[in-house]
């Protein structure tokens, strides 16, 4: 057990791998009671996902490849690329409560032959930034990803100056793997590279902890909730 985490010591190597069936993500529809995740279609989501990127800051984008999107016709063409692509694969967000598309998220970096995928290109509309809902969508890609496909590395990557992003990675259970230093040109600009891993290993625990949070009985009647995901994922591990 590593002291700082309570999680199994993952750093030998070495251990035979059983052979297992592992699908490719995309074609359905990923639904919780609060978010559904939407295989991508420019024809039925491209107006409220224009609406909702022109309506951002365009702080937003800072830290992703592309945007900011003022433009209906830049974006459909972006869009409708993003629409065809084998990896990424993309799914638009659709709130439940109001019935709005209000962001994007894909699976990317899709390696069958070593089970390992990781999620990204995670974009989150002003309304659902910081939600119930915008939480269940990483659990279902993350459930997805282990459960349904077969994978048993789950990754996420971000530029390592996205402190937010970084947070997040740690809220949702990941571990920090370390810093790939210019790894990218983003934008014209250096990236280094913050990695990080959800593995198959930790997942009974940390999937425990997303259930333990998005139980109706961890949020009052103002929707603020009562135990954070990060300490309802540690209570896993106990």
């Amino acid at each position: 057990m590593t002291p700082s985490t309570g999680r199994p010591d993952l750093s030998l190597s070495g251990d035979p791998v059983a052979p297992a069936v592992v699908l490719r993500p995309g074609g359905n529809t990923l639904a919780g009671d609060a978010i559904a995740l939407e295989p991508l279609d420019p024809r039925r989501h491209g107006g409220e996902l224009f609406a909702t990127a022109d309506s951002a800051p365009d702080g937003l984008w800072d830290y992703l490849p592309y945007g900011p999107f003022h433009d209906a016709g830049v974006f459909e063409a972006w869009l409708t690329t993003n629409a065809g692509s084998a990896d990424p694969v993309f799914y638009a967000l659709r709130e439940k409560a109001s019935g709005k598309v209000m962001g994007m998220v894909s699976f990317l970096n899709i390696v069958p032959a070593h089970r390992s995928i990781e999620i990204g290109h995670i974009w989150f509309g002003p309304g659902l930034q910081k939600t119930r809902a915008a939480t269940q969508a990483i659990h279902l890609m993350i459930a997805h990803a282990f459960d349904d496909l077969g994978y048993r590395r789950v990754e996420w990557k971000c530029n390592a100056r996205n402190a937010p992003s970084r947070a997040a990675a740690q809220r949702f259970g990941f571990r920090f793997e370390g810093i790939f230093l210019r790894h990218m040109i983003a934008k014209g600009r250096n990236r280094d590279t913050a990695w990080y891993s959800l593995v198959i290993d930790d997942w009974p625990a940390v999937k425990a902890g997303f259930a333990a949070w998005l139980d109706d009985g961890n949020f009052d009647a103002a929707g603020r909730q009562k135990t954070a995901l990060a300490d309802c994922i540690a209570g896993g591990f106990a």
